[in-house]
């Protein structure tokens, strides 16, 4: 019986070394490029990264040559994206589009790079402070990356998401800077409050927030005692807002 049991499991182990490709710990790699990056893409889909990525390796690797090996240049930046590893992704990201300029896929990877900014924006999670409290640089490098994307590719597919991406983020800079303002006014520091809603108004046009910081600037300069301040504000308003019920409320502060 012992011997039976015996042979048994030696057959077991064969049959399994017999599956086995590589050494140990190695998938099982297919003798297509293409099936590999399939094989990959499962992987990445389950979630399982480590398999994923030495599927995207192996083809990177053994076929230096062929297309499949760009392909897989862009699934293993995507990769780290997927594990929110977004630096490591952008630098792959970037070495792609150096390295492949003319690819018809490296509109893809610099947006993707851009992407990984708006990735690291603050939460938004109802028991946290709101994100126009904390660090912005997320905001501003969203924003650079957006806007280079957007001209030096403005026939890509992307360029509609990327301007989306590029207004949200020029908004929340916009409330940050509201934020700041509204932090200075409490303390009566009228000069800071003025400066933080000029640079509003002069970098980041056109938001949602636009009216306020200009009312608010308007009040500013009265608090400064500076009446010629003021009133150019109220004819920003006409200007920028024009047909608004905003503008009629500048108008009438004007006194015509």
């Amino acid at each position: 019986m012992r011997s039976v049991v015996l042979c048994l499991s030696v057959l077991l182990l064969s049959g399994c070394a017999a599956l086995s490709q590589g050494p140990a710990g190695e998938p099982n790699y297919a003798t297509q490029a293409a099936e590999n990056l399939a094989l990959g893409d499962a992987a990445l889909e389950d979630n399982d990264f480590l398999k994923a990525e030495k599927y995207f390796d192996h083809v990177r690797a053994r076929y230096p040559y062929l297309e499949a090996a760009r392909e897989a240049e862009l699934k293993l930046a995507d990769l780290d994206f997927a594990r929110e590893m977004f630096p490591e992704a952008r630098e792959k990201f970037d070495s792609f589009i150096k390295l492949h300029p003319t690819h018809p896929k490296v509109d893809y990877a610099a947006y993707r790079l851009a992407l990984s900014y708006v990735e690291e924006f603050p939460s938004e999670f109802f028991a946290l402070p709101p994100s126009y409290e904390k660090e912005q640089k997320p905001m501003y490098d969203a924003l650079r990356a957006m806007n280079l994307f957007v001209r030096q590719y403005p026939d890509s597919q992307y360029v509609k998401e990327a301007t989306e991406k590029a207004d949200d983020a020029r908004l929340r800079l916009a409330r940050h800077e509201l934020y700041v303002a509204s932090f200075y006014a409490k303390r009566e520091r009228w000069k800071a409050v003025a400066q933080r809603l000029e640079g509003l108004l002069k970098n980041y046009p056109g938001t949602p927030l636009e009216e306020q910081a200009l009312f608010d600037l308007h009040a500013a300069y009265g608090k400064l005692n500076d009446p010629q301040r003021a009133q150019d504000t109220l004819r920003q308003v006409i200007k920028r807002l024009p047909g608004t019920p905003a503008a009629e409320r500048a108008q009438k502060l004007l006194g015509s």
